[in-house]
């Protein structure tokens, strides 16, 4: 198959942005508890079941129904001081708190947005298991404003928003979707931006001007998951697909490129269905029950599915498909796997169809089989979908209505961004049905003396920020950068404090440039908590170990290798040595290595040095080991110059 050239150039994209933050306050958005993670240790767990409401209107909202069909049953994890009544439902919310509401008038009084008079929250219908209510309280805070980006271009601001984060998904069991409320109602500051248009890289650096400003504010919470972006995405004017979840900017640059090309793809595929003229109404026209027919099979993957006696294999009929469920403009871009997916998000395996078969062990008579009973003609297409009964006659409208949509290009929803940098199916696109107002809480009105006080607080440029961090800790405007954007800047500022043998320069190299090179060696930086680094800077500063061991020791506890800093110590064998055992050690290598010496003369501090880290790596600090070896060498061949 000759795939089509993919230019994302030629391509109207447009991309909007929602930037969700965590706010960094001490206590949730309506409660006292503290906005901490439990990190797995619960005291306590509770089960719901839940299910969609009407809105003011009477209106049922098709994101609600469609997380209603799959009808979860949801297992809640909690701790006593990190969650309480006001999570789990069982109490009204508390008054919102202050510092959180100063913060997001901050951030709109910054972005030049208009704030309303009176803010009033509202109740945002979740039924995925998010949220014990079954509701997100949100309150929208201003609308309109403007973000700089590069000191000249205006981005256009929609609304900013104030509202609850929602409970952390935990690795599910078989019976129960699992949430912890730990994170369950940490403030957040939403931020939604006017659409734009422009290459990948042009567009992340507008989320990174964005993230910069929050940032600058010292308000928000920073590490892995504080963050996150949803980004709205079309081509080509066509529908808009909502992708939640983007983590990190280079997660945005390839889910752009991405979604972008999936778009494209689902474009050239409708192009298909309209040469065909297909009508809607032929598309799973006919579903035969075809478990019968494999009762006997060979395919490891039919009996696997087969074993549960509540199993069962559904044929559909797809008039004029034929080739077209397999087709693929671009690469890794196929009808049948965004199918496949589909399915999969209602906790079946996948699907098999007609353009892929026989494979699988599904054999050329099993093919023509289905085709009989089906009743296909040389134009026709079939899918098989197997597994649980139930979960198969809930999904097979979903699927069939699906099938249909593709024909009009791409399908307006939500789906998810995966580390990878590709996107899932979700859920449909939520509607304004899911809105209705919080009842439990009084309308909030905006004082002017208050909005007074926070234009005196409104936070530092980009590029005044970055030169007060050049000239309060003398370092370079590369430096300044990385240790500003990266999630370690607050930790840094609290070492440097204590730290008078240490200086900034060097902290801020172990904890942006270190930790990156290790990371990129696919080890876990999460291990390093602000307790180990403090830990870790501070054994250097009493002199217990080398400038050299603190990336060791970075090393060993990402690897796993250990749990604790003096756990990582000890298993390097990292005790700093003094002068006395240094010069031992480093005569003992000039005496055996003197040939080398008499050879290269002052040239040999290369191989001497390596062989000299190779002993005391870690233990004391290179640039002494260096000094003291050259001091030796031009010793030694004075010496050999006189004899």
């Amino acid at each position: 198959m000759i795939l089509m050239k993919f230019d994302f150039d030629s391509l109207k994209v447009k991309v909007g942005f929602e930037i969700h933050q965590q706010l960094d306050t001490k206590n949730k958005l309506f409660c006292n508890c503290k906005c901490e993670e439990a990190n797995g240790s619960y005291d306590n767990n509770f089960i719901r079941i839940l299910r969609p409401t009407k809105s003011e209107l009477g209106n049922f909202d098709r994101a609600a129904i469609f997380e209603h069909t799959k009808m979860n049953t949801i297992k809640y994890y909690s701790k006593v001081g990190l969650s309480c009544l006001v999570e789990a439902d069982e109490e009204p919310p508390h008054d919102v708190n202050r510092s959180a509401l100063e913060t997001v008038l901050l951030f709109s009084l910054a972005l030049n947005s208009n704030i309303v008079d009176e803010i009033h929250v509202m109740r945002k219908l979740v039924i995925d298991g998010s949220n014990t209510s079954g509701f997100q309280r949100t309150m929208l805070v201003s609308t309109g404003g403007n973000l700089k980006v590069d000191g000249f271009r205006k981005i256009g601001v929609q609304s900013i928003c104030l509202e609850e984060d929602a409970a952390k998904l935990l690795p599910h069991s078989k019976l129960y979707k699992e949430y912890g409320l730990d994170r369950l109602g940490i403030p957040l500051v939403e931020i939604a931006l006017e659409p734009i248009s422009g290459k990948p890289d042009e567009i992340v650096n507008v989320a990174l001007t964005l993230g910069r400003l929050l940032r600058s504010s010292k308000r928000v919470s920073r590490g892995l998951g504080s963050i996150r972006q949803d980004v709205n995405i079309s081509v080509n004017d066509g529908k808009v697909v909502e992708v939640k979840g983007v983590q990190q900017l280079s997660q945005l640059v390839k889910v752009l490129d991405y979604e972008t090309k999936r778009q494209y793809g689902l474009i050239k595929i409708a192009e298909e269905f309209e040469k065909r003229n297909i009508d809607d109404g032929f598309i799973g026209d006919r579903i035969q029950d075809i478990t019968y027919l494999f009762k006997d099979s060979s395919s490891t993957i039919l009996k696997k599915i087969l074993k549960d006696a509540n199993s069962i294999l559904l044929s559909i009929r797809l008039r004029g498909l034929n080739g077209l469920i397999g087709y693929e403009p671009i690469n890794g871009i196929r009808l049948g796997k965004e199918l496949g997916e589909f399915v999969r998000f209602f906790g079946l395996g996948g699907i098999f169809h007609s353009d892929e078969l026989p494979k699988y062990g599904v054999t050329v008579k099993d093919v023509e089989n289905i085709k009989e009973l089906l009743g296909l003609s040389n134009s026709d297409a079939f899918l098989i979908i197997g597994g649980n009964e139930k979960k198969i006659n809930i999904v097979l409208e979903p699927l069939i209505r699906r099938i249909r949509e593709f024909k009009h290009g791409v399908v307006a929803e939500t789906r998810s961004a995966t580390m990878d940098g590709s996107t899932i199916f979700s859920r449909p696109r939520a509607g304004s049905s899911r809105m209705y107002p919080e009842t439990d809480i009084l309308p909030i009105p905006v004082e002017s003396v208050l909005l007074d006080d926070l234009k005196q607080k409104i936070p530092l440029s980009w590029n005044d920020l970055i030169r007060q961090i050049m000239k309060k800790y003398e370092l370079n405007i590369k430096l300044s950068e990385h240790i500003f954007d990266s999630q370690y800047y607050d930790i840094f500022e609290k070492i440097v404090s204590t730290s008078k043998n240490i200086t900034p320069t060097f902290i801020a190299s172990k904890l942006t440039e270190d930790v990156v090179s290790l990371s990129r060696n696919n080890l876990d930086k999460s291990l390093l908590t602000d307790d180990i680094l403090i830990e870790v800077f501070d054994n250097l500063e009493k002199g217990f170990i080398a400038k050299e061991s603190v990336t060791l020791i970075f090393e060993k506890i990402m690897k796993k290798e250990s749990k604790s800093v003096k756990e990582a110590i000890n298993s390097l064998n990292l005790i700093k040595i003094n002068d006395d055992e240094l010069h031992k050690i480093l005569d003992k290598i000039l005496n055996d290595n003197a040939h080398v010496i008499k050879e290269k003369g002052i040239n040999s501090i290369g191989a001497l040095m390596g062989k000299s880290m190779i002993m005391l790596r870690g233990k004391v600090d290179g640039y002494k080991i260096n000094e003291y070896l050259k001091q030796k060498i031009e010793r030694f061949i004075n010496d050999e110059f006189f004899k």
